[in-house]
């Protein structure tokens, strides 16, 4: 069996969760020893896609005029579309149609979580769909502590301040407005997001916060995975304040750092991460304030050693392994009669 791991137009999404999911995919087809192309100039029986350009959606249309079988990656929902750009609420029906044609066109829909599989069904997605985390490469998210005192002198944080971190899209979906609100209510705290969007595409309100003038908050822009490895390891504490995801990479990260994390209480994040056992999670800013006080304070603990625990089932074999059996299936029998859990 040979896949075409395919994700059109890449260089300008490696920045996005999407791109780092392909590269899970790519160390998880490893793992697993599955033969793969980035390019689907060699022979290829089965095509895995991930993003929901034109392109894509014709691929996959060629892809099953020529017999082969269809995996589509469901990364994105409507829901997760709002609130990310301008017009983006406007466009967001319209998206919803748009990646149901692009996802009944495969064999078999993977999505990060049951959360997202709820969210397909509801928009009219009819063909199989089975969860499969985006996984995360637990060997990786490690610093010493030489790299932790190099980073925070990169970014003027004193060794007895606390550090807050953020990262993502600079969107209104990924909370970056209560970010900018926590920052201001702790003078005393440093803030720092990472993560870039073009200007141009940015609501006057995003705009706006990105603007903020404050000595304790910073947004650099995008980092690389490398440094990115560091500031998780060199943070006090890694806030994920999104009201929308399908899984969320970042989240993974944080836990694989080992780094105390705090995120909103939405549906996603039900039932793998239980508030008080292996995360904190707020309904809003106040919540958020009265956690990040208490953390600091020592008036609750830390629950790193839980939440790595929890992000372990994720690891990148364990995601291999599920995507062979999902190939496997694809390829030898009819989709339908294998995948059950249509709706």
């Amino acid at each position: 069996m040979r896949v075409y791991l395919c994700s059109d137009y890449l260089n300008q999404i490696k920045q996005s969760g999407v791109g780092r999911a392909i590269e899970h995919q790519q160390m998880a087809l490893d793992e697993a020893q599955i033969p793969y192309t980035l390019t689907g100039d060699e022979p290829y029986e089965l095509l895995h896609i991930n993003t929901v350009f034109l392109k894509s959606f014709l691929r996959a249309k060629k892809a099953k005029s020529e017999g082969k079988k269809v995996v589509y990656h469901a990364h994105s929902t409507k829901e997760d579309f709002k609130n990310s750009f301008i017009f983006a609420n406007a466009l967001s029906s319209l998206f919803g149609w748009w990646i149901k044609k692009c996802y009944n066109t495969a064999d078999l829909v993977l999505t990060p979580s049951e959360y997202s599989k709820t969210l397909l069904i509801k928009e009219g997605v009819k063909r199989p769909i089975e969860v499969l985390s985006n996984g995360i490469d637990l060997n990786y998210w490690k610093s010493n502590a030489e790299e932790d005192r190099a980073f925070r002198k990169e970014y003027h944080i004193k060794p007895e301040e606390k550090l807050i971190l953020s990262v993502g899209l600079p969107i209104k979906r990924k909370g970056i407005l209560d970010f900018v609100e926590l920052a201001k209510r702790f003078p005393t705290i440093q803030f720092i997001w990472f993560g870039y969007m073009d200007p141009r595409f940015l609501p006057k309100e995003i705009s706006a916060a990105l603007q903020t003038d404050l000595p304790n908050l910073q947004f650099p822009g995008y980092i690389d995975r490398e440094a990115l490895r560091v500031a998780y390891q060199a943070c006090d504490l890694y806030v994920f304040l999104t009201h929308e995801e399908t899984e969320g990479i970042v989240l993974l990260e944080a836990l694989a750092s080992k780094t105390d994390t705090l995120i909103r209480d939405i549906p996603v994040f039900n039932p793998d991460y239980v508030d008080g056992v292996n995360i904190y999670k707020g309904t809003d800013i106040e919540a958020f304030q009265s956690i990040i006080e208490a953390l600091f304070e020592e008036k609750i603990p830390s629950l790193v050693d839980e939440g790595y625990q929890e992000v372990s089932k994720k690891s990148i074999p364990s995601i291999g392994s599920k995507l062979k059996t999902f190939y496997a299936k694809v390829l030898h029998q009819d989709s339908q009669e294998v995948f059950t859990n249509k709706e």
